[in-house]
This record gives C-alpha cells, structure tokens and sequence, in this order.
C-alpha cells in the first residue's frame, strides 16, 4: 500500500501548506483537507518539520493559510482529471 502524498504543497520562508484531496463525497463532491508546518533544521543538518509555531511563525501561517485558501478555490473550478 503506498504512502497518501499531498496534490499540492505552498511554502512561505520555512512554514509549508500540504493540500490533501479527500474521496468524493456522498454529494459528488471533492473535499481538501490541509496540513501546516514549519521546517527547521537539527544541529546533525538534518532536515525535519514540527507542527509547532512561534510568535514570528504566525503572520507567514495566516498569509500561507491565505494562499492556500486561493488555491483550493483554483483546484474545485478545474475540471476533472486536470492536473493544472
């Protein structure tokens, strides 16, 4: 079984918006869903994302929330089987 991947991710500096697109609804409908995080950096270099946010985090979350909305709205007028 393969691991879900997101359709679609919007990044701002080091916090990230993963867009997940859910099954059809019983209206025919398709649902996202989104995930936010913040990537940093260990003292290995290794690269890791927590979904915890600071005080400078919260204006680039509420902009990336922003954007994403947009996107969203752009992914439902696309027609099915596009992948714009």
């Amino acid at each position: 079984m393969s691991t879900p991947t997101p359709i679609d991710e919007v990044r701002v500096g080091s916090v990230k918006a993963a867009i997940w697109q859910n099954q059809v609804g019983d209206d025919g409908a398709i649902r996202y869903n989104v995930t936010f995080g913040r990537l940093y950096r260990t003292e290995d270099g290794e690269w890791k994302t927590t979904r915890s946010f600071g005080l400078n985090d919260l204006l680039v979350l509420s902009k990336l929330a922003d954007q994403v909305h947009t996107r969203i709205y752009e992914l439902r007028e696309q027609p099915a089987g596009d992948d714009a």
